[in-house]
């Protein structure tokens, strides 16, 4: 008998099955799929608060704030969605070590201790040296340090791990391979299989923190957040060692102009959150500055664990000394001092900094 396709098995889901799984401590692998179907739409508020009783017992209220660093927005792929394909025409900068630092200096006076280093997708422009020597250059700075760059061999990975980089985020941006194909027409990211496998060789490196997620609005947002799940599970299973972290980011205006064709709502996002928060209790859930300011502020305690804050998404973006052309345009630009007023507000601990390297054995 033909296995029934995921997608089909969500659209398919009742009510009844939904409730079922939602009466489970943690749903398995065989149930879940019955969270993001249509079924549950109508039970939002009971998902939300399972997921918000999960958050606090598994993270109290605590939210750790982070800040992206755009070293360079050179790439060499030619991603639909993106604002740094190579084929638009925007402001291209690499920036320089003493550049790096500047902008590292900003970053480290606003308060935060926790970094994650961005590249666009060129090996020739930023080498995999030049990023394992800005990490050691800026470790002793940064309590910890993160990169979302292009993907890399194990051996490259460990060379990271060596150089004070301890985290990895890389999304896999759809799980559906027509849709992947289609919106990849060039470049190394091309190859769907090497960049699925990218955090397995991660693992493998021994990053403390393993990054996934879905580019929401590339296709179907309740099968995207199924595969996003499934392989969260099965990171957290072999290497559990590492923290697993699940990103959610919408598509956002960028250079280029791309319209997705799978436009999610609050309510959707919402949805995804809570559902994704009953699979995995225990994994951190990171919402970036892509969501407006009231989308943030009312979401935070129903999952979150992990904000980022004031964040630039251009090279030079922090001092402005030069100018350059963003990823994206971000839709939440208050300063890091006023997100974490809000926290407060809200009754919740903005953390700067949660864990040292000189407490890892």
């Amino acid at each position: 008998m033909p296995a029934i396709p995921t997608k089909d098995k969500i659209y398919s889901s009742t009510e009844k099955d939904f409730l079922r799984v939602l009466a489970c401590d943690t749903p398995g692998v065989d149930d879940m799929h019955h969270l993001f179907a249509p079924a549950a739409e109508a039970y939002l508020e009971e998902l939300a608060r399972r997921s918000l009783k999960i958050t606090r017992m598994k993270f109290g209220n605590t939210i750790q704030l982070f800040a992206p660093l755009y070293i360079s927005n050179e790439c060499e792929n030619s991603c639909l969605y993106c604002g740094f394909n190579a084929a638009n025409n925007i402001k291209r900068m690499t920036l320089d070590d003493d550049e790096v630092l500047k902008e590292a200096e900003i970053i480290h006076s606003r308060g935060f201790r926790h970094i994650l280093l961005l590249t666009g997708e060129s090996r020739k422009t930023v080498p995999v040296q030049r990023i394992a020597s800005t990490g050691k250059m800026l470790h002793g700075k940064f309590a910890s340090i993160s990169i979302e760059v292009y993907p890399m061999e194990t051996g490259e990975y460990r060379l990271m791990a060596v150089s004070g980089i301890d985290g990895l985020t890389l999304y896999q941006e759809t799980y559906n391979r027509d849709v992947y194909a289609a919106v990849h027409p060039a470049g190394k990211k091309k190859d769907f299989a090497w960049r699925l496998n990218a955090p397995d060789r991660g693992g493998t490196a021994g990053f403390r923190k393993l990054g996934i997620g879905a580019l929401l609005g590339l296709a179907d947002w309740r099968v995207d957040g199924f595969f996003t799940a499934l392989h969260a599970m099965y990171l957290a299973k072999k290497y559990w060692r590492s923290f697993i972290q699940i990103s959610f980011p919408r598509i956002r205006e960028a250079p280029g102009s791309f319209v997705p064709e799978h436009t999610l709502s609050d309510r959707d996002l919402t949805h995804l959150i809570c559902a994704m928060r009953i699979i995995l209790p225990e994994a951190g859930f990171t919402l970036s500055t892509r969501e407006s300011p009231l989308f943030r502020d009312n979401i935070i305690p129903l999952g979150i664990t992990v904000m980022s804050a004031g964040s630039k998404t251009n090279p030079g973006g922090y001092s402005g000394t030069k100018i350059s052309d963003g990823q994206f345009c971000t839709a939440d630009t208050r300063s890091p001092i006023e997100i974490a007023a809000v926290l407060r507000n809200k009754g919740f601990d903005p953390v700067w900094k949660d864990w040292d390297r000189n407490f890892c054995c």
